[in-house]
């Protein structure tokens, strides 16, 4: 093998030490330069938990709070409402130290206006809630000064809330842009029966937000409301407006879970588009000012999984009771749950959710169900 001349030699352990100086080079500069950030991958899903109404006492007319001050009222199931990414519910009344009543009561012993002492919101706080609805017909029972206090006190404790005009809950979690709305036929409420200005304002919300989640009080009241109508409720006279039409369309403009409470009583659920709607959660926590007779007296817990695109995953009914002078308990009977069973079962016989005597929600395998009806 001829030998390399010299200065070929020279010049070839030259570029090899050139090579490695540049490469050297090349490894400080980019170790001193701050990489990009990569954004934050989306979770998969995020948990909610939903609950109906809730008024733990009233000082109006006259004292009707619990003996220790409602601290026990919700103690029982606060771990269940805490575990959630978000945990949802319905304010009835007024939070406030005094204040003057929107409309004067006739009859003082029937005077269904509520104001809570403010420190309640603590224990709301305390208990799990991340965001509470004040878009009800108890909300101005002391006026638009009781609606802008009592969402004073809620923000003071931490708590994000939604229901008056222009009041829209929006915050992240987990990644997820998260935006809560909620309506009513009421005054001072987003208003429940102007069904287009709602899809607009969905619609707007679901441009910007990941999940979208719509809250509406509203149906008829009482034993005799179990069942989705289908067409527009009155109670006393007050057009209380059509829940499966209001939902759907809401739906359409891009929400991804309805909540609903009002009637007092739980409704069925049905899945809409890939998205879950309750009709009805009924009462939860109600001490005193309301009647916790039969089905009344259920409290479902609501508790499900949505996709970073918010659509239903799975979920489950935890069944719970009102107790009185206690407050809510779990109900091992599972009575809410047989209820809403059968309610959705019967409401919606087509429906896609399967649910469980013991309250778990699945969607049905469509496979199975051809089997089944082929049979």
């Amino acid at each position: 093998m001829p030998l390399i001349p010299f200065c070929g030699r020279c010049r070839i352990i030259g570029r090899f030490f050139l090579f490695v100086t540049f490469s050297l080079f090349l490894s400080a500069y980019s170790s001193s330069v701050k990489q990009p950030i990569r954004p934050p991958q989306a979770p998969a899903s995020i948990s909610v938990i939903a609950v109906g109404d809730m008024m733990l006492g009233t000082n109006f007319p006259e004292n009707q709070l619990a003996p220790d001050d409602g601290k026990h009222l919700l103690a029982p199931v606060a771990d269940i409402l805490a575990s959630a990414h978000i945990t949802f519910g319905n304010l009835e009344g007024s939070l406030l130290h005094e204040g003057k009543p929107r409309k004067q009561c006739k009859d003082p012993t029937r005077c269904y206006l509520f104001r809570s002492p403010p420190h309640y919101a603590d224990y709301f706080k305390q208990s799990g809630f991340d965001v509470l609805s004040l878009a009800n017909n108890h909300a101005q029972d002391f006026g638009e000064a009781g609606a802008q206090e009592s969402m004073q006190h809620l923000a003071k404790a931490g708590i994000r809330h939604t229901g008056q005009e222009g009041d829209i809950a929006s915050w992240q979690v987990k990644g997820l842009k998260v935006a809560v709305i909620a309506y009513a036929p009421f005054i001072g409420a987003h208003d429940f029966l102007d069904t287009e200005k709602a899809q607009h304002q969905v619609m707007q919300l679901a441009d910007s937000h990941d999940v979208v989640i719509v809250s509406m009080h509203a149906g008829a009241e009482g034993l005799d409301a179990l069942h989705v109508p289908f067409k527009e409720e009155f109670f006393y006279g007050e057009n209380r407006g059509d829940v499966a039409a209001f939902a759907h369309a809401v739906i359409d403009a891009g929400a991804d879970l309805v909540i609903g409470h009002g009637p007092h009583v739980p409704r069925a659920l049905e899945l809409y588009k890939d998205r879950l709607i309750a009709y009805s959660l009924g009462n939860f926590c109600t001490y005193q000012g309301m009647s916790v007779l039969g089905n009344k007296g259920l409290a479902p817990i609501l508790k499900l999984s949505v996709d970073n695109q918010g659509r239903f995953m799975q979920g489950k009914i935890i069944s719970a009771r009102q107790k009185r002078p206690g407050g809510t308990v779990l109900d091992n009977h599972h009575q809410a749950a047989r209820l809403m069973k059968k309610l959705t079962e019967e409401d919606f016989p087509d429906s896609a959710l399967q649910i469980s005597t013991e309250g778990v929600i699945n969607r049905k395998d469509p496979l199975l169900e051809r089997a089944d009806k082929a049979q």
